[in-house]
């Protein structure tokens, strides 16, 4: 009877921690969908977005993030990548700045990034979401596709 007890124990251990590993990986602060707060947002050397909406979702080991918006000028704008925190080049599709991304998680709130085009480093950054998970705030420094210096401070609500 005492073993069938610890054999029971053992299982129901098993199951927990598997739970909470399963429950860990898809705790990451970014996944969800964010919504651009252009109000708090700065843009230099600008126009700013009339608006974008970002999802963040799991996928496998990594990160599958989609970009949908209207820009400055009126037009849809829709960007993809997929990313890990291993600091490797991963693609980004629909971004006229750059064609890579890497990333490099610093703490669970803050991760850098780097944006490449044509191989060369155009952008770097950092993203952090705030202590109560409702606020993402990405600051970017870099060069854009039409060769401007940008300084750009991105605020982000979670719906």
């Amino acid at each position: 009877m005492h073993s069938l007890l610890r054999a029971t124990v053992f299982a129901a251990l098993m199951v927990t921690l598997s739970g909470i590993h399963s429950f860990s990986q898809t705790t990451d602060p970014i996944v969800g969908t964010w919504v651009l707060n252009v109000a708090k947002s700065k843009y230099a050397p600008g126009p700013a977005p009339k608006s974008e909406t970002r999802t963040y979702v799991v996928a496998g080991q990594d990160i599958k993030a989609t970009s949908k918006g209207i820009g400055s000028d009126g037009n849809s704008t829709t960007a993809e990548w997929t990313v890990n925190y291993d600091g490797k080049d991963r693609p980004q599709v629909g971004n006229p700045d750059a064609d890579t991304l890497s990333l490099k998680r610093i703490d669970p709130s803050t991760t850098e990034f780097t944006q490449k085009k044509g191989g060369r480093v155009v952008i770097t950054g950092t993203r952090t979401i705030s202590k109560d998970g409702k606020t993402m705030t990405i600051t970017t420094k870099g060069t854009n596709a039409k060769g401007q210096t940008i300084n750009d401070v991105e605020v982000f609500d979670k719906r």
